[in-house]
Protein backbone atom coordinates (compact mmCIF):
# COMPACT_ATOMS: atom_id res chain seq x y z
CA UNK A 1 0.00 0.00 0.00
CA UNK A 2 1.21 3.45 -0.75
CA UNK A 3 0.14 6.98 -1.60
CA UNK A 4 -0.80 7.51 -4.85
CA UNK A 5 1.58 9.54 -7.32
CA UNK A 6 1.46 12.67 -9.17
CA UNK A 7 -0.13 11.20 -12.23
CA UNK A 8 -2.54 9.08 -10.06
CA UNK A 9 -3.75 11.33 -7.74
CA UNK A 10 -4.94 13.64 -11.49
CA UNK A 11 -6.72 10.89 -12.75
CA UNK A 12 -8.73 10.07 -9.38
CA UNK A 13 -9.62 13.81 -8.62
CA UNK A 14 -10.28 14.62 -12.48
CA UNK A 15 -12.91 11.64 -12.28
CA UNK A 16 -14.24 12.61 -8.41
CA UNK A 17 -14.67 16.26 -9.75
CA UNK A 18 -16.58 15.02 -12.65
CA UNK A 19 -19.29 13.98 -9.76
CA UNK A 20 -18.95 16.46 -6.76
CA UNK A 21 -17.72 19.72 -8.33
CA UNK A 22 -15.86 22.01 -5.87
CA UNK A 23 -17.80 19.83 -3.03
CA UNK A 24 -14.25 17.60 -3.93
CA UNK A 25 -12.63 19.69 -0.94
CA UNK A 26 -15.30 18.43 1.60
CA UNK A 27 -13.71 14.85 0.65
CA UNK A 28 -10.41 15.73 0.90
CA UNK A 29 -11.08 17.72 3.80
CA UNK A 30 -12.90 15.37 5.54
CA UNK A 31 -11.73 14.86 9.51
CA UNK A 32 -11.50 11.18 10.60
CA UNK A 33 -12.69 10.35 14.16
CA UNK A 34 -11.23 6.72 13.80
CA UNK A 35 -8.71 5.20 16.45
CA UNK A 36 -7.42 5.69 19.37
CA UNK A 37 -6.15 9.31 18.77
CA UNK A 38 -8.03 12.10 20.75
CA UNK A 39 -7.36 14.35 17.78
CA UNK A 40 -9.15 13.92 14.76
CA UNK A 41 -7.29 12.73 11.70
CA UNK A 42 -7.79 13.25 8.26
CA UNK A 43 -8.85 10.62 5.60
CA UNK A 44 -6.57 9.70 2.32
CA UNK A 45 -5.79 7.75 -0.59
CA UNK A 46 -4.13 4.97 -1.14
CA UNK A 47 -3.06 2.53 -3.83
CA UNK A 48 -2.87 -0.78 -3.66
CA UNK A 49 -3.01 -3.72 -6.08
CA UNK A 50 -3.82 -1.41 -8.61
CA UNK A 51 -7.19 -0.08 -6.15
CA UNK A 52 -7.74 3.14 -4.73
CA UNK A 53 -8.84 2.62 -0.83
CA UNK A 54 -10.23 5.85 1.01
CA UNK A 55 -8.83 5.67 4.57
CA UNK A 56 -8.22 7.01 7.61
CA UNK A 57 -4.67 8.10 8.54
CA UNK A 58 -5.01 5.88 11.72
CA UNK A 59 -5.66 3.44 10.08
CA UNK A 60 -2.99 3.55 7.61
CA UNK A 61 -0.58 3.59 10.09
CA UNK A 62 -1.82 0.74 11.63
CA UNK A 63 -1.99 -1.11 8.86
CA UNK A 64 1.87 -0.87 7.98
CA UNK A 65 2.42 -3.97 10.41
CA UNK A 66 0.52 -6.06 7.80
CA UNK A 67 2.47 -7.34 5.10
CA UNK A 68 1.50 -6.66 1.56
CA UNK A 69 0.56 -9.95 0.32
CA UNK A 70 -1.55 -10.73 3.71
CA UNK A 71 -3.62 -7.10 2.94
CA UNK A 72 -6.74 -7.50 0.75
CA UNK A 73 -8.43 -4.48 1.62
CA UNK A 74 -8.26 -1.42 3.24
CA UNK A 75 -10.90 1.76 4.18
CA UNK A 76 -13.74 2.18 1.01
CA UNK A 77 -12.33 0.71 -2.30
CA UNK A 78 -13.77 3.84 -4.64
CA UNK A 79 -11.95 3.04 -7.71
CA UNK A 80 -8.93 1.17 -9.89
CA UNK A 81 -6.69 1.76 -12.47
CA UNK A 82 -7.07 -0.34 -15.76
CA UNK A 83 -3.59 -1.56 -17.51
CA UNK A 84 -3.25 1.09 -19.74
CA UNK A 85 -3.99 3.80 -16.70
CA UNK A 86 -7.44 4.97 -17.04
CA UNK A 87 -9.24 5.51 -13.47
CA UNK A 88 -12.70 4.20 -13.33
CA UNK A 89 -15.23 4.36 -10.08
CA UNK A 90 -16.62 1.30 -8.44
CA UNK A 91 -19.55 1.39 -7.25
CA UNK A 92 -18.35 1.19 -3.85
CA UNK A 93 -17.69 4.77 -4.14
CA UNK A 94 -21.60 5.50 -4.18
CA UNK A 95 -21.91 6.36 -0.44
CA UNK A 96 -19.03 9.00 -0.66
CA UNK A 97 -19.97 10.61 -4.17
CA UNK A 98 -23.73 10.55 -3.25
CA UNK A 99 -23.29 12.66 -0.22
CA UNK A 100 -21.24 15.36 -2.15
CA UNK A 101 -23.17 15.15 -5.60
CA UNK A 102 -23.33 18.41 -7.61
CA UNK A 103 -25.83 16.66 -9.96
CA UNK A 104 -28.69 14.26 -9.04
CA UNK A 105 -31.03 12.75 -10.71
CA UNK A 106 -34.44 11.30 -9.16
CA UNK A 107 -36.09 8.50 -10.86
CA UNK A 108 -39.75 7.28 -10.76
CA UNK A 109 -40.34 4.29 -8.53
CA UNK A 110 -41.69 2.31 -11.75
CA UNK A 111 -37.89 3.05 -14.03
CA UNK A 112 -35.73 1.93 -10.63
CA UNK A 113 -35.52 -1.98 -11.68
CA UNK A 114 -34.80 -0.63 -15.03
CA UNK A 115 -31.74 0.98 -13.69
CA UNK A 116 -31.00 -1.54 -11.37
CA UNK A 117 -30.88 -4.06 -14.72
CA UNK A 118 -28.30 -1.68 -16.47
CA UNK A 119 -30.56 0.01 -18.85
CA UNK A 120 -30.14 3.66 -19.43
CA UNK A 121 -32.45 5.93 -17.80
CA UNK A 122 -35.49 7.67 -20.41
CA UNK A 123 -37.09 10.89 -20.17
CA UNK A 124 -40.51 8.80 -18.84
CA UNK A 125 -38.93 7.52 -15.64
CA UNK A 126 -37.52 10.96 -14.72
CA UNK A 127 -39.13 12.13 -11.41
CA UNK A 128 -36.82 15.11 -11.11
CA UNK A 129 -33.85 16.62 -12.12
CA UNK A 130 -31.48 19.29 -10.36
CA UNK A 131 -30.43 22.43 -12.64
CA UNK A 132 -27.57 23.43 -14.74
CA UNK A 133 -26.45 19.91 -15.89
CA UNK A 134 -24.76 19.70 -18.98
CA UNK A 135 -24.05 16.79 -21.48
CA UNK A 136 -21.50 14.94 -20.33
CA UNK A 137 -21.47 15.96 -16.78
CA UNK A 138 -21.64 12.70 -13.83
CA UNK A 139 -25.00 12.45 -12.47
CA UNK A 140 -26.03 10.64 -9.57
CA UNK A 141 -29.29 8.79 -9.85
CA UNK A 142 -31.43 8.65 -6.68
CA UNK A 143 -34.84 6.84 -6.14
CA UNK A 144 -37.29 9.06 -5.23
CA UNK A 145 -37.17 8.63 -1.55
CA UNK A 146 -33.36 9.36 -1.54
CA UNK A 147 -31.83 6.63 -2.04
CA UNK A 148 -29.01 6.60 -4.11
CA UNK A 149 -29.02 3.97 -6.53
CA UNK A 150 -25.80 4.09 -8.75
CA UNK A 151 -24.11 7.08 -11.30
CA UNK A 152 -24.27 7.58 -14.99
CA UNK A 153 -23.11 10.35 -17.81
CA UNK A 154 -26.03 13.09 -18.61
CA UNK A 155 -26.74 12.38 -22.24
CA UNK A 156 -28.88 15.69 -22.38
CA UNK A 157 -28.96 18.58 -20.92
CA UNK A 158 -31.87 19.95 -18.24
CA UNK A 159 -33.56 22.67 -20.82
CA UNK A 160 -32.98 19.90 -23.75
CA UNK A 161 -34.74 17.18 -21.09
CA UNK A 162 -38.16 19.17 -21.03
CA UNK A 163 -38.41 18.97 -24.92
CA UNK A 164 -37.81 15.19 -24.73
CA UNK A 165 -40.20 12.46 -25.98
CA UNK A 166 -40.61 10.28 -23.10
CA UNK A 167 -38.16 7.35 -24.73
CA UNK A 168 -35.44 9.67 -24.98
CA UNK A 169 -32.50 8.85 -23.12
CA UNK A 170 -31.80 11.47 -20.38
CA UNK A 171 -28.44 9.46 -18.53
CA UNK A 172 -26.09 7.06 -19.82
CA UNK A 173 -25.65 4.32 -17.00
CA UNK A 174 -22.37 3.50 -15.87
CA UNK A 175 -22.92 1.68 -12.25
CA UNK A 176 -25.55 0.66 -10.05
CA UNK A 177 -25.79 -0.90 -6.31
CA UNK A 178 -27.15 -4.23 -8.32
CA UNK A 179 -23.75 -4.60 -9.70
CA UNK A 180 -21.85 -4.40 -6.04
CA UNK A 181 -24.59 -7.16 -4.67
CA UNK A 182 -24.10 -8.96 -7.69
CA UNK A 183 -20.63 -9.24 -6.76
CA UNK A 184 -21.08 -10.05 -3.55
CA UNK A 185 -23.13 -13.09 -4.46
CA UNK A 186 -20.71 -13.94 -6.50
CA UNK A 187 -17.91 -14.28 -3.49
Amino acid sequence: MRPLDEAETTAVFEKLYKFTGNNLKNIVENPSHEGPDPNPGRYCFRLHKNKVYYVSESLVKRATNIARANLVSLGVCIGKFTHSSKFHLTIQALSLVSANARHKVWLKPTSEMSFLYGNHVLKGGLGRITDTIAPGDGVVVFSMSDVPLGFGVAAKSTQDCRKLDPNGIVVLHQADIGEYLRMEDEL
